[in-house]
């Protein structure tokens, strides 16, 4: 997958060099959840019986970021996890669009005319509730009209699990309020962090439990502050373990940013300053304040058996 970052009014020469006939799924693709697959797919199907290349657009950073609007708090996938996925997926041509305050006040009329038609998309393909141009005026009818007959708009609808409709609002309140298996299923994977292992206080290991405390390097949504199963890549390893989000109010009064540790089963080797990337498969608990070491050495304990019960189907 070839990957092209775009700037508003995009120069003639950026457009003569990537002008070809091609299919582009638009859209902000945040958490690439499942009802975003169903349009990703859609586009990269009809690409393939065209015979022409399948591409995306989407904009970075997030709109709600720049304008400083909505509950906007992080990202469900970051930009290099998004692009791994969708090469993952069959796209041929990621174009990143940089949003920012002058590209939110562009008109539908020319963001079609400048940043579509000369790119010589023959479909785009959208969600059934996507808007653009400035103020969301745009809708798909609007595309499908401001495409002048040279290109088409194909309309994906919603995508439905369980008689509801998958979207990132839904998948941002449930990881925040602890419903993992609902984030999980929307996603159609792991709601997954990444960093490097930092040096954090040290006192897991002197209570029998060391743990890598993990420096997210993105802007992660902040899942709901507590006890979590996961599954950890490092290396060509997988491994199992525990990880706490939190503030540890046992050892800490005050403090306001959480903390990702997370303690690996059946591991002894040297984790500092390595990158880790890792999956939530379940959440065990909330975090909570214990009145004495010994009685968190013994909720840990238990917390860990647990999750050995939940990840054993996943060895």
């Amino acid at each position: 997958m070839r990957t092209v970052t775009l700037t508003y009014p995009m120069p003639p020469e950026t457009a003569t060099q990537w002008a070809q006939p091609q299919v582009v799924a638009l859209g902000q693709f945040d958490g690439l959840h499942l009802g975003h697959v169903s349009v990703i797919a859609s586009a990269v199907a009809l690409a393939r019986k065209e015979g022409v290349p399948a591409a995306v657009m989407t904009f970075h950073p997030h709109p709600k970021d720049v304008m400083g609007k909505g509950d906007y708090e992080g990202y469900l996938t970051p930009q290099a996890d998004k692009q791994k996925l969708l090469a993952d997926m069959g796209v041929d041509i990621l174009y990143i669009v940089e949003f920012n305050e002058q590209l939110s006040r562009v008109s539908p009329q020319n963001f079609v005319s400048v940043m579509l038609l000369p790119l010589h998309v023959i479909t785009a393909v959208v969600g059934f509730d996507f808007r653009f141009g400035y103020q969301g005026e745009g809708d798909a009818e609007m595309l499908s009209e401001l495409g002048g007959g040279s290109m088409n708009v194909e309309t994906v609808p919603p995508f439905l699990l369980n008689g509801e409709k998958v979207s990132s609002s839904g998948i941002r309140k449930s990881l925040q309020t602890g419903e993992l298996e609902l984030a999980n299923a929307w996603f159609g994977r792991f709601y997954h962090l990444r960093g490097m292992v930092g040096h954090g206080e040290k006192r897991g290991r002197t209570i029998g439990f060391p743990t890598a405390n993990l420096q997210l390097d993105d802007r992660f949504v902040t899942p709901a502050k507590g006890v979590y199963a996961v599954r950890v890549f490092y290396n060509d390893q997988v491994l199992h373990g525990v990880m706490n989000v939190g503030v540890k109010p046992t050892f800490h009064e005050g403090v306001i940013a959480p903390s990702f540790e997370v303690h690996l089963f059946d591991f002894a080797g040297d984790l500092y300053d390595k990158h880790l990337k890792v999956e939530l498969v379940s959440y065990i608990r909330p975090e909570r304040k214990f009145e004495s070491i010994p009685a968190l050495i013994a909720q840990i304990g238990q917390d860990s058996e647990t999750a050995k019960q939940l990840l054993q189907q996943y060895l």
